[in-house]
């Protein structure tokens, strides 16, 4: 259940980032209410799957999923640049995040 709260928590981490871009410096409400809930679910994920899972293999995982997923959302939907350095960069965090999971 750990992992899955885990997994929740990083992908609630790529929705308070893309919320935080969308707040225009808090300057608009719904993403800036947006964001706190999210970030708040995520932190509150976190510290419960911290509960079973180590420290460093846990926190590495939530901010490896973020990253990504905000990464993926700005090539995908706000036009960043899609080159293959940034591909093969991301690969190499997805690969760290399972190879964190499966050395646990």
């Amino acid at each position: 259940m750990a992992w899955l709260v885990l997994i929740v928590s990083g992908l609630l981490e790529t929705a308070w980032a893309v919320a935080l871009e969308s707040s225009k410096g808090f300057s608009r409400l719904v993403p800036s209410l947006v964001f706190g809930v999210a970030l708040l679910l995520s932190l509150g994920g976190l510290a419960y799957a911290m509960r079973t899972i180590p420290i460093g293999t846990g926190y590495a995982v939530w901010v490896g999923i973020g990253a990504v997923g905000t990464a993926l959302y700005g090539m995908a939907a706000l036009g960043d640049p899609v080159t293959t350095a940034r591909i093969g960069c991301l690969l190499l965090i997805v690969s760290g995040v399972v190879g964190l999971k499966a050395l646990y």
